[in-house]
C-alpha cells in the first residue's frame, strides 16, 4: 500500500482571465474551481493570464509567470506546473491558442486540444461540419466584417425574426434579435464589435436545454439535461447572471425516451468534434426535434451556472469529479 504521506503533490494551475469580454465571467469560474480542486492532493495556483500580463497570485501578491517554461518564482524556488486547468472563456483559452502552447511545453490540461478548441468556437466551421452528420440546427449566413452586407439575400435563407451573434463568442455578448431588415445592419455591427464575423441565425421558437459531459479513459459521464426558461424575450448576458431572470430546471421535464435522446445527441457530437474535458451542448426544441446550438469546451464554473449544477443533480461530487480529470490527463 501507498503511503500518500510521502508522495509529492502536483502543481495545477486554474489558469482564468482571458482578453474577451467574458472576463469577469472567468474569474468566478475559476475562483470556483479553485476552491473545488482538493488541496490535500494537490498544489493549487491560481494565475491570471490578461493580455501580455500573466501573474501568479500568491498569497494575495502577483507573481509574474515565466513564459518560456510556464513557471514562477516563489522563496527563491522554481515552481514548475504539472498540469493547467484552463477556465479562460474566450480567446485565448477556449480557441485553441493556449492549447497549443501548452502542448509546445508537454503540459497536460482540462480542455480539448487545438483542433476541436478551434473548430468548436468557430461557431460557422463547426455547424457545417456537424451539419454533414445530419445534425438539426437552424440555416445561417456568415458575414465577414468590411465585406458588403446584402440584407435581402440574408434574410431570403434566414427569414425574420433573426438572431445576429459574434461568430467567435460566448455569454450573449454581441447577441441581438432583429425582427426587421431595417435593425439587421445594427445588429451585424454590434457583433462585429466582438468579433470579425457575424453569423446570421434563423430564429426558432422552442425551450432551451443544454447538457454536459465528460469523457475519461476509465467511463463517460452524461450530466442531467438542464431546462432554460428565461423572463428576457431570449437567453441574453442579464438572462444568463442576473439573479431571478432566468428559471433552470435541473433535471428537465423531459420524458425518458427524451432525456436520453438528448443526452445521446450531446454525446455524439462531443464525440464527432473531438473533445476532451468537461463540456456542454446547448439545443433548442421546436415540436420533437432538438436543434444544436453550440458546443461550450469551457462552460462557466461559477457556483450557479449549469455545469455544477448538473453534477449535483447527478449525486457527484465537483472536487472528486476535478480530482478524476486531473488524474486521469496526468497519468
Amino acid at each position: 500500500m501507498t503511503n500518500n504521506s510521502y508522495m509529492v503533490k502536483r502543481n495545477i494551475a486554474v489558469v482564468y482571465g482571458g482578453d474577451s469580454s467574458e472576463y469577469v465571467v472567468s474569474v468566478k469560474s475559476g475562483q470556483n474551481v479553485f476552491n473545488s480542486i482538493d488541496a490535500t492532493l494537490f498544489n493549487k495556483w491560481l494565475v491570471e493570464v490578461h493580455g501580455q500580463q500573466w501573474t501568479v497570485i500568491d498569497g494575495g501578491e502577483a507573481v509574474p509567470v515565466e513564459r518560456s517554461d510556464f513557471s514562477f518564482m516563489r522563496r527563491q524556488q522554481k515552481i514548475r506546473f504539472d498540469f493547467v486547468y484552463i477556465i479562460i472563456h474566450g480567446t485565448p483559452g477556449e480557441d485553441g491558442i493556449l492549447q497549443g502552447y501548452f502542448d509546445l511545453l508537454g503540459i497536460p490540461y482540462s480542455t480539448c486540444g487545438v483542433q476541436a478548441s478551434a473548430l468548436t468556437f468557430n461557431k460557422h466551421y463547426c455547424s457545417n461540419f456537424l451539419r454533414t452528420f445530419g445534425i438539426p440546427m437552424a440555416p445561417s449566413v456568415l458575414v465577414r466584417r468590411h465585406e458588403p452586407v446584402d440584407v435581402p439575400a440574408i434574410t431570403a435563407i434566414t427569414g425574420l425574426p433573426a438572431f445576429v451573434k459574434p461568430n467567435a463568442g460566448g455569454s450573449s455578448f454581441g447577441v441581438t434579435k432583429v425582427k426587421s431588415e431595417a435593425d439587421l445592419d445594427a445588429a451585424i455591427l454590434s457583433a462585429w464589435a466582438e468579433n470579425s464575423d457575424a453569423l446570421v441565425e434563423a430564429f426558432i421558437e422552442g425551450r432551451e436545454y443544454t447538457c454536459g459531459l465528460v469523457k475519461l479513459r476509465a467511463r463517460e459521464t452524461v450530466f442531467p439535461v438542464t431546462e432554460v426558461i428565461p423572463r428576457n424575450e431570449f437567453f441574453d448576458y442579464e438572462a444568463k447572471y442576473t439573479k431571478g431572470m432566468t428559471e433552470e430546471i435541473t433535471p428537465a421535464r423531459l420524458d425518458d425516451a427524451d432525456t436520453r435522446h438528448v443526452q445521446t445527441l450531446a454525446a455524439k457530437i462531443y464525440s464527432l468534434c473531438g473533445c476532451s474535458g468537461i463540456c456542454r451542448i446547448d439545443f433548442i426544441r421546436k415540436d420533437s426535434t432538438f436543434y444544436f446550438l453550440e458546443v461550450n469546451t469551457t462552460p462557466g464554473m461559477t457556483e450557479t451556472s449549469f455545469i455544477p449544477q448538473q453534477v449535483k443533480a447527478a449525486g457527484l461530487n465537483l472536487s472528486e469529479l476535478l480530482t478524476e480529470i486531473i488524474n486521469d490527463k496526468l497519468n
